[in-house]
């Protein structure tokens, strides 16, 4: 069938449906659909059967909307609406090539039009087609030269494809055309500057990247991030007396950071362990109550000193009760040796406390608070749990919960620990308690979810999770709703050991049906232009400002 031109009361309704669409009002738009296509004249309008297509894809039926997009298409071949539309239909099922193809078929019919043009981009980029990508910037960039991202975006292309001179050119260029008045804060402009340092960095131009982060210093929001940089480049120039005092700051800054201590050891070329040790000392003077300069040592020393430090490290950390310590330190347990001094002086923490309320019973002075005992207690339960001896870190944690039975910690370790065992009821169990003792706080909410869904205890997961879900509706629609995909997939898992395949097939749906194809589009709906030039704004509610998927 030939292009129908639809008259003026028609168009406005085309128009009107094209809205419904951006502003996801499907039902008035399939209203719409209907009053054109009622009309005997235009009972076989290619591109209202298309759109119809695409709004019924919207509400889930498939088929019908395929078999309508399909009818469009051949009824009006030439109309790049009805190719756009059927792109959009083969994206939302993920095939991307046909979908590119469709794509490339609108744009014969049409080659400046914006919307197909960045829905082409962005498929291009998904499917690692960068000389595709590098191409179809440059229309947009001819077709939208005033606007940023098309700069920005042409730029990331050649910057892909690993041209960084050009790039670097393309940044340069557009950094020049903005206008940035003296003395204000602009914060896109600042990312503008620090993207194209990175390429500079990346491009391996270190004195370049030097040079030009301390050039428009001032015009960087971020100024850490300004500091890290020169350290990094200062390194790179062999400007190591430079670097060190960069380095030095950055700590004073944050002195827990752990890869500000790996910058300020190569600035400082230390090849003795003694050297390497005496920096972390002062360092740990000027900033007593920072845990890093006193933790990292630990990776370095061996045998006697390693239980001398750790000694000194294990005794503040447990008098002041340090919850996280387990973890801190658990990345030493690749080192058998370490793994013993470490339980031969907890265990030994243990036996003295019990008796004395001292570390060890050689001891004077003050006595340490009951709640070191519980803290060394909680470490050792971990310790053995992370040995696999299960039932000496029960018999720690059970301790523990005797002695202080309203701490959530406690509760949470004895769960895992049942986990690690293989006993999931058990362990769901353990994990409701500590949620019961405080019901307001949402992790551990959603962890004794989690660890029951572990369990295929479905239903009360479900009750657990409405305590957080909006009133009115079920937590499992809600959950769906809000796309939480840990509960969904652990429900899949649940569904499955139970032998319900039907319930898991259509949970496996609900995921699928969270459309991948609006992550590559920033969550937004892909946008049609009606009728008419490109370049102006259609009268269906798009304008020119870009998608938030074209943003940079």
């Amino acid at each position: 069938m030939p292009n129908v031109q639809l008259p003026p009361k028609e168009s406005n309704l085309f128009k009107r449906i094209l809205k419904c669409y951006e502003q996801k009002q499907y039902k008035n738009g399939l209203k719409f659909c209907k009053l054109i296509l009622s009309n005997p004249k235009f009972a076989e309008h290619g591109e209202t059967l298309a759109m119809k297509g695409l709004t019924l894809n919207c509400l889930g039926k498939k088929e019908e909307a395929y078999e309508f997009v399909r009818k469009g298409l051949r009824n009006d071949v030439k109309s790049h609406v009805c190719w756009h539309v059927y792109g959009l239909l083969q994206r939302s099922d993920k095939k991307y090539d046909e979908a590119i193809k469709c794509y490339r078929n609108a744009l014969k019919l049409d080659k400046d039009n914006l919307q197909i043009l960045r829905d082409l981009s962005l498929l291009q980029i998904q499917m690692r087609d960068l000389e595709g990508y590098r191409e179809t910037r440059y229309q947009l960039l001819q077709l939208r030269p005033t606007q940023r991202a098309s700069w920005i975006g042409y730029a990331i292309a050649y910057h892909l494809l690993k041209d960084y001179d050009m790039a670097l050119k393309l940044l340069e260029e557009f950094r020049q055309t903005q206008q940035i008045p003296p003395n204000k804060i602009d914060y896109e402009y600042s990312e503008l500057i620090l993207y194209q340092n990175q390429v500079m960095r990346e491009a391996d131009l270190f004195q370049e990247s030097l040079e030009h982060i301390e050039t428009y210093e001032k015009q960087i929001c971020d100024k850490l991030l300004v500091e890290e940089i020169k350290g990094e480049m200062l390194l790179k120039l062999g400007r190591l007396k430079e670097a060190s005092e960069v380095f030095k700051n950055l700590i004073d800054r944050n002195a827990e950071n752990w890869c500000y201590y790996e910058g300020l050891e190569k600035a400082l070329q230390l090849s003795t362990l003694e050297e390497r040790l005496q920096i972390y000392e002062e360092i740990s003077k000027q900033h007593p109550r920072a845990i890093s300069p006193r933790r990292l040592p630990l990776n370095l020393v061996p045998g006697e000193k390693f239980r001398e430090l750790m000694d000194k490290f294990l005794r503040v950390n447990f008098s002041k009760g340090c919850p996280p310590l387990f973890t801190t330190l658990k990345s030493l347990y690749y080192n058998t040796e370490k793994i013993s001094i470490i339980q031969e002086l907890v265990t030994n923490y243990e036996a003295s406390l019990k008796t004395c309320d001292f570390f060890s019973p050689y001891e004077n002075g003050e006595t340490e608070p009951p709640t070191t005992l519980l803290w060394v207690q909680y470490f050792l339960a971990q310790h053995f749990d992370k040995l696999g001896q299960y039932s000496l870190a029960l018999d720690y944690i059970n301790a523990a919960i005797a002695s202080t039975p309203t701490l959530i910690e406690l509760f949470y370790m004895k769960a895992k620990i049942y986990k690690h065992i293989g006993n999931l009821r058990e362990a769901a169990k353990w994990m409701d308690e500590a949620q019961s003792l405080d019901t307001a706080d949402r992790f551990i909410n959603s962890k004794c979810a989690k660890y029951m869904l572990r369990a295929n205890m479905i239903k009360e997961a479900e009750e657990m999770c409405s305590k957080f879900t909006r009133e009115g509706t079920s937590a499992m629609e809600n959950l769906n709703e809000m796309q939480c995909m840990w509960f969904q997939t652990e429900c899949i898992s649940a569904y499955q050991r139970l032998g319900r395949y039907g319930d898991a097939l259509k949970k496996c749906h609900e995921v699928e049906r969270h459309s991948p194809s609006k992550w590559t589009t920033g969550g937004k709906e892909p946008q049609m232009h009606p009728r008419g030039s490109p370049q102006q704004p259609s009268a269906g509610g798009h304008s020119a400002a870009l998608s938030q998927a074209d943003a940079v």
